[in-house]
């Protein structure tokens, strides 16, 4: 017989995104770092949700199955198959061609479901209602942009319908791409979680902005801004930050240049840095931003 835990009131979503082949995880829950335990993935294997009374070598086991080329189903059917508490486990796979997975113990507290749809599946327990795993699957299914914005999208979703009865703690998300992480050395192209916070899923949204900023290329070509024309702006925004000691003239010179570049490597943009006369859209509206609260 394995140890009892407390179980995990959580709910999350487990991800494949055809077009790239990345694969996820998100998850939130009433408990503290939920990121630990939860979520797995690798890429071009699969990934794993385990929760309720979380068996979590159904995480490792499981990646280790679909490495060997097994299919979400027959994974699932071989963990719970052997483990005599399954009733109250609760798990959703995904894997490397879009198959998903998943199972709600009998024992599960309630509300305990999950949804599978194409590329996906939502699952949770100690939930407010089914309406949660219902909201999060429409937002998947709606949502444009690549998997971790769908992922995000879903947990926000499930967030707002009412998520963990028992209130909110922690949240978490993963998204593997071979090669996708930080200079291609890993495949972690998104990797954050929020252990201990009274809003955990936009804890969670915040972190990915700041994250998307600093490691992520994905900008739309056409989200840029002209220096020239936002010259003052840049300047008020800098010198309330202390970058920029100049008057405000509304022309980008080389003291202004130099500003900004500090802000830049300071703040680990260099990815974002342009050799042209132009600004990212997405950097210059976090500038802004960040200001503002000055």
């Amino acid at each position: 017989m394995g140890v009892r835990v407390r179980k995990l009131g959580t709910f999350s979503i487990v991800g494949f995104d055809p077009e790239t082949k990345d694969l996820g995880v998100a998850v939130a829950s009433k408990f503290i770092a939920v990121g630990a335990l939860v979520p797995w993935a690798e890429a071009n294997v699969g990934a794993i949700a385990t929760q309720a009374l979380a068996n979590i070598s159904y995480g490792p086991r499981g990646l280790e199955l679909l490495r060997r080329g097994y299919s979400a189903k027959k994974v699932l059917q071989i963990l719970i198959s052997d483990d005599p508490q399954r009733e109250e486990r609760q798990v959703g796979i995904v894997d490397s061609k879009g198959e998903a997975a998943a199972f709600t113990g009998s024992k599960c507290y309630p509300y305990a479901g999950h949804i599978i749809g194409e590329n996906y599946a939502v699952q949770g327990n100690i939930l407010t209602g089914p309406e949660v795993l219902e909201e999060m699957a429409k937002a998947f299914e709606q949502t444009k942009g690549e998997l971790v914005d769908k992922l995000l999208a879903a947990l926000e979703a499930g967030d707002k319908a009412g998520g963990d009865r028992r209130g909110k703690q922690s949240a978490a998300i993963i998204v593997v791409r071979e090669k996708g992480g930080y200079g291609g050395y890993t495949d972690r192209y998104v990797d954050l979680r929020v252990d201990d916070h009274p809003e955990p899923v936009q804890e969670l949204k915040r972190l990915f902005k700041i994250w998307e900023l600093t490691l992520l290329t994905r900008e739309k070509p056409d989200d840029i801004v002209d220096k020239n024309e936002v010259a003052a702006a840049v300047q008020r925004a800098l010198k309330k930050l202390g970058y920029y000691k100049g008057e405000i003239t509304g022309i980008w010179d080389a003291e202004t240049e130099n500003a900004f570049k500090d802000f830049m490597l300071i703040n680990n943009f260099e990815n974002k840095m342009r050799k042209d006369n132009y600004i990212w859209g997405t950097v210059y509206r976090y500038l802004l931003e960040l200001s503002s609260k000055r």
